[in-house]
């Protein structure tokens, strides 16, 4: 899903097209980050069905992975309604994540278009400059 070119657009299509990005989020089921693979083991004990060179394995087994604020995390799922969608909850996080950069960057734009008001008063404007520096120590 591309954002598409949204430069040089009136501001009244870039608002149409930040509504209609806002719609798609709406649209979305659940989702999570990570991966979710199926995967099918062998148990090692040599009488087993699973022993046999045709056999897949014991399965399938799901195991969540995601690395979350730079550590990875792991967690066996049950097997159940729902354990199998991973690619699919996965999918739906990377079309959240482009939804919201295209949001992202349809209000950049339209924020550069909007004008920027002028302040004639003299009087106005020393308030709004102790207003600015006044903020920026509150931010520091």
């Amino acid at each position: 899903m591309q954002t598409g070119v949204i430069v040089n657009q009136p501001i009244a299509a870039l608002e149409s097209r930040r509504k209609a990005l806002y719609l798609k989020l709406e649209d979305l089921e659940d989702f999570r980050r990570g991966t979710v693979p199926v995967n099918y083991r062998k148990c090692g004990k040599s009488n087993c069905s699973c022993a046999g060179v045709d056999h897949p394995g014991h399965g399938p087994q799901y195991l969540w992975n995601a690395s979350i604020g730079g550590k990875t995390q792991a967690r066996s799922l049950p097997f159940g309604t729902g354990t199998g969608k991973g690619g699919e909850r996965g999918a739906a996080l990377h079309t959240f994540v482009q939804l919201c950069g295209g949001i992202v960057a349809v209000n950049d734009e339209i924020c550069r278009l909007l004008p920027v008001p002028v302040v004639d008063d003299e009087n106005e404007l020393k308030q709004l400059k102790k207003t600015a520096q006044a903020f920026r120590r509150t931010k520091k």
